[in-house]
């Protein structure tokens, strides 16, 4: 079937890598290239006179951390047990430092990813605190995430972002050090930025705008002690504690395929045994078995591209791939619907298959999708629009997809 859809598309994809206009945060330039391949140019021109001078600013605030530490431990990790976590503790020990790992646990590991987990304090020698809600509040918010905004895994999203802040807080650790940063996805920001832990960023980012307050008084009937873990320290709290959050991308160079086979030299840090139904790494992702299966999938819903777009876009700007390859990535993953990761989830949270393709319609981006003969359409990074699936919403709210049609 060929679509009979007006030549009008924000599908616009990056000329270099994979990434299409409407990754959020993403712009194209008049070449057609994305500002996050325009970020990896600067990176690849830095020299190592840069890097030695941005390791010299993390170590005085490791100096300034263990000066400031008045208990066991002079920074808090947070950790899931992948790759990045793996990295951070690394660098921080190498760098004299002590630090307390702390963990959100979202209840969903893959076995390998909790192999992983459980590890870590044996193989950095480091005290490990695992905070895991109980599974009945992490059910709720799984299909809460799902229904408001089309993200089962929000709570984890924002559970690493507020947990080990809590602890810090509490215990008064002057240093809390997270992994990457968002200009490897986007290009946000320059390589010359100290970027810093904050509640903005966290709230608008990583929280999507939502907090406690969205997720309490629902027909999941959770209450607000179910979810304090979730509600941000106060600026007084902060300020009490003397607590800073930094990105340790912002001081050494960043690669992840490079740190996870450092990781797995030097730590064992385990792969995935199988391949993913929507991607080809196998390194990645390993601390919830959603989360590249049907979480993923619901990115490909909402704005057309899917987690083999992130990760070939990130090995075509390091220089492991071609951007044809990317393109095969691409076409070969991207639209996959994971079938045993949706039964398993669907199962974990009572719903009906029926029940998730209408809710997961209802999240379409009109910039990206159509509706044609009861089918979704898009445009392809191959140069072709194709169809991807029955409609399954509601008839009284598919209008705005049928605006370009003839």
């Amino acid at each position: 079937m060929e679509s009979k859809r007006k030549e009008f598309s924000e599908m616009h994809y990056c000329s270099k890598c994979t990434y299409p206009q409407v990754s959020v945060n993403l712009i194209l330039d008049d070449e057609g290239v994305c500002s996050a391949c325009r970020m990896q140019e600067d990176f690849d021109e830095l020299t190592t006179e840069f890097w030695k001078i941005k390791e010299n600013k993390f170590n005085e605030l490791v100096e300034w951390a263990k000066k400031t530490a008045t208990g066991n431990y002079d920074c808090i990790i947070p950790v899931s047990g992948g790759k990045d976590s793996y990295y951070q503790v690394h660098k921080a020990i190498e760098h004299g430092m002590k630090p307390l790992l702390v963990t959100y646990h979202g209840n969903n590991y893959l076995p390998v990813g909790q192999r992983n987990l459980d590890k870590m304090r044996h193989v950095f020698n480091a005290d490990h605190m695992i905070f895991g809600p109980s599974e009945e509040t992490l059910i709720k918010l799984n299909r809460l995430g799902f229904k408001m905004m089309g993200d089962m895994n929000w709570h984890a999203h924002a559970g690493i972002k507020t947990y080990p802040m809590h602890i810090a807080v509490k215990l008064k650790i002057p240093l809390v050090i997270w992994g990457e940063i968002t200009w490897s996805i986007s290009g946000m920001f320059s390589p010359n930025d100290y970027i810093q832990y904050n509640k903005r960023t966290v709230f608008e980012h990583d929280m999507r705008g939502f907090t406690l307050n969205d997720m309490i008084e629902k027909k999941e009937g959770l209450i607000e002690k179910d979810l304090v873990w979730l509600r941000m320290p106060s600026d007084k709290e902060f300020e009490d504690a003397g607590s800073l959050g930094i990105y340790i991308g912002n001081f050494f160079k960043w690669d992840p395929n490079e740190h996870a086979h450092k990781m797995k030299t030097e730590y064992g840090f385990e792969f995935a045994e199988e391949p993913f139904e929507r991607t080809y790494r196998t390194m990645s992702n390993l601390d919830d078995m959603h989360e590249n299966g049907i979480h993923d999938y619901m990115k490909f819903i909402k704005f057309g591209y899917g987690r083999a777009t992130d990760h070939a876009s990130k090995d075509i700007r390091s220089g492991y791939m071609t951007r044809e390859e990317g393109v095969n990535m691409v076409k070969k993953y991207d639209h996959v619907k994971p079938r045993k990761d949706l039964e398993r989830w669907l199962k974990y949270v009572d719903m009906t298959e029926a029940e998730f393709d209408t809710i997961a319609d209802g999240f379409r981006d009109p910039r990206v999708w159509w509706i044609q003969d009861d089918q979704w359409w898009k445009q392809n990074i191959w140069g072709e629009p194709s169809s991807f699936g029955k409609v399954n919403l509601p008839k009284s709210k598919q209008d705005k997809y049928r605006r370009n049609e003839i």
